[in-house]
């Protein structure tokens, strides 16, 4: 009997190949405020909310509004820098692998900025394919809590073993890992991806199809 999956996406490295223009765009930011930029800040900001990152930055005396704006003016940047370059920065094949599995229901779950997603979606055109786009604002808490999955399956109407994730982060896997899904690790970010089904290079990979091929027929 063939299950009638789902799939799930994350965005950053996973649709786009984004996380180093990030990492560049926040040490810019600090930078230009007069602050500090150690090694540590791939560790602060890779899987977290924007709001995490910017507590971890600048400590948890900031209100909400400092918070907010500091979030939104280092985003706004992201946007202008990432633009010319977004259409390059897709991960390879993502765009013929979404067409060749057109039929299957398809959900965003990200823990980016809202404002992020609609950029990357609307700019590339991708957003045809998705049927739900969750982002962790709509939670309570964000990765590696699964609520954001949870939630992206509910609204697809389907059951968390009938999902398979796509991520690049040990935040996302466990998220997703936490939630009961299948979870598919892309390596264009991270090298420790433990507890994923399967790790992949990009959406190219031969063996994603073959293991694809392999789930949906054994329940």
């Amino acid at each position: 009997m063939r299950m009638e999956i789902a799939f799930i996406f994350d965005l950053d490295g996973v649709i786009v190949d984004s996380n180093p223009v990030h990492l560049e765009v926040w040490r810019e930011y600090l930078q230009n405020l007069g602050l500090t930029v150690d090694d540590k800040l791939p560790e602060l900001m890779y899987g977290r909310r924007n709001d995490e990152i910017v507590r971890a930055l600048f400590g948890d005396a900031l209100s909400q509004e400092e918070i907010y704006a500091h979030g939104a003016a280092k985003e706004a940047l992201y946007r202008e820098r990432m633009k010319p370059q977004l259409t390059k920065r897709l991960v390879p094949g993502v765009v013929d692998f979404l067409e060749r599995h057109a039929s299957i229901p398809k959900g965003l779950a990200t823990n980016a900025e809202p404002a992020n997603a609609e950029f990357v979606m609307s700019e590339t055109g991708l957003s045809k394919f998705f049927q739900v786009v969750v982002d962790g604002h709509k939670v309570e808490k964000p990765k590696p809590a699964p609520d954001i999955y949870l939630l992206a399956a509910a609204l697809l109407k389907k059951k968390p073993e009938e999902c398979v994730v796509f991520e690049d982060s040990a935040t996302g896997i466990q998220a997703a890992r936490s939630a009961g899904m299948r979870v598919v690790a892309l390596s264009t970010t991270h090298r420790e991806l433990e507890g994923a089904d399967l790790v992949v290079a990009n959406f190219r990979a031969p063996e994603l199809e073959a293991w694809l091929g392999l789930i949906q027929t054994s329940f």
